[in-house]
């Protein structure tokens, strides 16, 4: 298949209407399946809802007609399955060059506060917007690779050999994908480009794509003191409470008026590109760095400097405390002061921190000499690494700007991102020479994890139209022999400093 120019309108018209009358329907559907992560359904295999997903996606990549693509449902014993789908190469002098998409059709749960007439598996078109749990994080990842990948062989463009890979406990940290990329090695073999399309959008008026990830350490958090509950009006005072005794180890790690962390060895020194990069974020975004967030009137975010509340949710540590239990609802609370008090934590960890040595860090310091010789536990659940990515080469920089004035009509953005995707890190160490574009659709109150999370679905179009320009540049750059780690160049910082609109 000879390449000859790409054709930006004819792409867009083909993947919106593949949107409308396919991906659309079929992930009505999907938001439909309650498949939470294992973390949140110890009882998955029995429930039987994640192979619902998993043959929804399946048996819709196996109906699209993409020349040589061979999909597969991998599973390793003990594990959540893995969708696996190998396409050929369409063009020509690549080798054995392939590009690897990535995403997850696991969910978080339901989350409490849903509006009026919505629900996580409860699929509502409303305008634009399509309501539901897991549609934007991340059902639509693999619809959306498989399309990009039809998109340019409907107008015949080549591409190189892609391998898509869609994983079932992302919300979970991935803790089953390290066997599966090993198990299947030989057969992805060294992909020079990474796109990985569960990530965030500053807006929806431009491609924004992902330069790092924080780590995560998380855990259970129990504090005990008495074997059964008391009166509170004869223990008080005696006997220490619970919940203090909690607030006190959480003052070892968080400063509780500032929000900063307090330990130096979980803070990392901001590389100079990507605080520059900061800085134009803040520029494009403004006030919508905390406009986004559903915020109570009167409520103010934690910093007046917007440069300062890009840095602080990309590249610090912040502790969040997501979960409680020992406590009885309002209407149940009897004066008693209680046995117990637990919480669950997350802690946001920098980049480039290694997430078991943060994780011992927190530990100790939970654990260590407890207030008045209470009984602390301290159950890390998750200790991830986070992840920033290598120099960008002038081929995806140019490739990635040019895929956004196509379908956006506006330059790319770059920036770091709060969240956590495992899978970056583990492929970044697995595969030194890959570049990586990691872009996504959760842009501003889309509220992944959250109520009323929604996917925009005009800005899903456009994401799926940039993959194929990208794809499409990627395949040309393959014959040029661009796309070896040894070709990337001070582009990261060229894009850092021109992606302002």
């Amino acid at each position: 298949m000879d390449q000859g120019d790409f054709d930006a309108s004819r792409t867009d018209r083909y993947i919106g209407q593949v949107w409308d009358d396919a991906i659309v329907p079929r992930l009505v559907e999907y938001i439909r399946i309650p498949n939470k992560s294992p973390m949140f359904d110890a009882r998955w295999a029995e429930h039987g809802y994640m192979d619902d997903a998993v043959r929804l996606l399946e048996s819709w990549a196996r109906a699209q007609t993409i020349a040589g693509m061979q999909v597969e449902v991998v599973r390793l014993p003990g594990r959540t399955p893995l969708i696996f789908i190998d396409i050929p190469a369409s063009g020509s002098d690549t080798g054995e060059d392939c590009v690897l998409l990535y995403g997850h059709l696991d969910k978080q749960p339901e989350m409490t506060g849903w509006a009026d007439g919505l629900g996580p598996w409860q699929p509502v078109i409303r305008g634009d917007k399509l309501y539901g749990r897991g549609g934007a994080d991340d059902g639509y990842a693999m619809f959306g690779s498989l399309a990009a990948i039809m998109a340019l062989a409907e107008q015949k463009q080549p591409h190189a050999r892609c391998v898509v890979m869609i994983e079932a406990c992302e919300e979970s940290g991935s803790y089953d994908l390290p066997a599966y990329v090993d198990h299947l090695a030989a057969r992805i073999g060294k992909p020079s480009l990474v796109v990985c399309l569960d990530s965030g959008c500053g807006n929806y008026d431009q491609l924004w794509c992902t330069t790092s990830l924080r780590g995560l350490a998380g855990g259970n958090l129990v504090v005990k003191v008495l074997s059964e509950g008391v009166h509170s009006g004869d223990a008080s005072g005696v006997v220490p409470s619970s919940f203090r005794v909690l607030r006190q180890l959480l003052s070892r790690l968080e400063d509780e008026t500032s929000g900063r962390i307090r330990i130096d060895d979980l803070h990392v020194q901001v590389p100079a590109d990507r605080l520059e990069q900061a800085r134009r974020v803040a520029e494009v975004m403004g006030t919508g760095l905390y406009d986004k967030f559903p915020m109570l009137p009167g409520m103010r975010a934690m910093s007046d400097d917007l440069v300062e509340l890009v840095l602080n949710r990309t590249w610090r540590p912040m502790l969040s405390v997501t979960g409680v239990d020992g406590m009885p609802p309002l209407d149940n609370a009897g004066n008693v002061l209680r046995p117990h008090t637990a919480v669950k934590l997350s802690l946001r960890l920098p980049p480039t921190l290694d997430g078991d040595i943060a994780g011992a860090i927190v530990r100790k310091l939970l654990l260590d000499n407890p207030p008045n010789g209470a009984h602390v536990s301290f159950e890390l659940e998750k200790s991830s690494t986070g992840w920033n990515a290598p120099a960008m080469s002038d081929w995806l920089g140019h490739a990635i700007d040019h895929a956004s004035h196509d379908f956006f009509g506006k330059p790319a953005v770059f920036m770091g991102e709060g969240g956590t995707i495992p899978f970056m890190g583990m492929l970044g160490a697995k595969f030194p020479g890959a570049q990586f574009m990691i872009t996504g659709v959760l842009g501003p109150h889309s509220n992944a994890h959250g109520p009323n999370e929604f996917l925009h679905i005009p800005t899903g179009k456009r994401v799926t139209a940039c993959i194929a320009r990208v794809l499409s540049e990627h395949h040309a750059a393959s014959r040029k022999g661009l796309t070896t780690g040894e070709a990337a160049t001070a582009g990261d910082a060229r894009m850092a400093a021109s992606s302002c609109c």
